[in-house]
């Protein structure tokens, strides 16, 4: 295995790869083919196609599927926003989301190179395209209306540092600042075609829209009411649940809205240490419950890493035959499961015929399964956590809202990484809070 290296010659570079493959970049004037792809995507995203996926990612968020993303693809996406200061890193990000683009429009074209030219005054790959042009006129526009990244206008590739007359790959050595290696790792991925540039880019807008300034200061806004309500208001457990079930019922995608509040009464009893033992498990992007993800539900606790405990959210769903039986298949593979069940936003039906179906799959698991009502579920886990004697039902009702309000804001990416922007569901949340002071 030969070692990655850059070979620079008077009219060419080339890129060996470490298993012996050389990409070759010939210097000169655009070609023909180069040049039909610059004007295919310069006609794409003057057409606003950079815009529609903003769009999409601030209205229609829950639409979206990051599935086909890896977790280490997603590391490195989220890495890249959260290098970002008032100093650096915006540069980079603006690139990525450039270079995204490209690849989507015109999957043939290379994202290394950032040069080409029709003039022989100016140095150019003959199969380059001027990201610089690109930027200046699409990107960075785009970016500042939308408030997303606080760049200057004059363009991210004004940056000398990105503009050096090399091939961007890990071996590009200009000095810049930020998270350098999680780019080149992405550039390298997206040359290399092994990760979906459209579903990538719209995650990464998706966690911009979640950093915007105009998201943070509502964010802000919301936490200090929240402080405010706590200090109005003697709050327990119905308060609790009252003040939660009015956010979920006015807002939209409530049955997302009922996972968070659910997950985040569990990382309130895992702050009193109401399961020892256990650990709750981050919370899953929505419609990741499934055997392919290994999930059996939307909480869950592991012990040793393994399953233990599980429940479902069934939003608006009160007869639950398939699920009892997709449950059934579930815990074919997940032997340490000790508790599982079904959390409904409606009084659950024909609860008499499902009793028997979960007695057979009970004693075929040795497992306890549970169908309950949110009201009934939560009363349960508070009961839980008074149990431990660490906790008041004051305590516990506060340290659940302060939970799901931070959850919301991005406060807890951590334990609950929402990849859907959360700018709505805070102005909702806003309002309802300002009626309960």
């Amino acid at each position: 295995m030969n070692e990655l290296h850059l070979k620079v010659y008077l009219n060419r570079s080339e890129l060996v790869l470490p298993d012996g493959r050389i990409q070759r970049f010939p210097e000169g004037g655009m070609t023909p083919l180069a040049r039909e792809r610059y004007t295919r995507i310069s006609e794409e995203l003057n057409q606003g196609y950079l815009v529609r996926q903003i769009l999409v990612c601030r209205d229609r968020s829950l639409e979206l599927d990051f599935e086909q993303l890896t977790h280490e693809q997603k590391q490195l996406l989220d890495q890249l926003v959260q290098s970002i200061t008032s100093e650096v890193g915006r540069a980079l990000v603006g690139l990525t989301i450039l270079q995204l683009c490209i690849k989507s429009i015109a999957p043939e074209q290379s994202v290394r190179l950032h040069k080409g030219s029709a003039s022989r005054r100016d140095f150019s790959w003959c199969d380059g395209i001027s990201m610089r042009s690109l930027d200046k006129q699409y990107i960075t526009p785009t970016l500042r209306a939308y408030e997303l990244l606080k760049l200057n206008a004059d363009g991210f590739m004004m940056t000398r540092s990105l503009a050096e007359n090399y091939p961007y790959s890990l071996v590009y050595k200009a000095n810049i600042r930020g998270a350098r290696l999680e780019w080149a790792n992405l550039v390298e991925l997206i040359e290399n075609h092994e990760i979906l540039p459209d579903i990538a880019l719209q995650y990464l807008l998706c966690q911009l829209l979640n950093q915007a300034g105009n998201f943070r200061k509502l964010a802000s806004q919301v936490i200090e009411k929240c402080n405010l309500f706590f200090e109005s208001v003697v709050i327990n457990q119905e308060i609790a649940l009252n003040l939660i079930l009015q956010h979920i019922h006015r807002s939209d995608y409530a049955a997302r809205l009922m996972e968070i509040s659910m997950h985040s009464l569990m990382q309130a009893l895992q702050e009193y240490q109401a399961f020892p033992t256990c650990v709750l498990k981050p919370l899953s992007q929505m419609r990741s419950a499934n055997k392919k993800h290994g999930n059996i539900g939307d909480i869950e606790l592991l012990e040793n890493r393994q399953i233990v405990e599980a429940w479902d959210a069934k939003f608006g769903k009160s007869y639950l035959r398939d699920e009892l039986e997709e449950l059934s298949e579930k815990l074919e593979v997940h032997p340490a499961v000790e508790r599982a069940g079904f959390v409904t936003s409606d009084v659950p039906e024909r609860l008499d015929e499902l009793q028997e179906r979960c007695e057979e799959i009970e004693d075929i698991y040795g497992i306890t399964i549970e169908i309950l009502t949110l009201q009934n579920w939560v009363k349960r886990q508070f009961d839980r956590g008074l149990a431990e004697g660490s906790v008041t039902e004051s305590g516990l009702a506060m340290a659940w809202l302060k939970a799901y309000v931070e959850s919301l804001a991005q406060y807890r990416r951590e334990v609950a990484p929402i990849d859907e922007p959360c700018y709505q569901w805070l102005m909702s949340l806003d309002q309802v809070l300002t009626q309960n002071i």
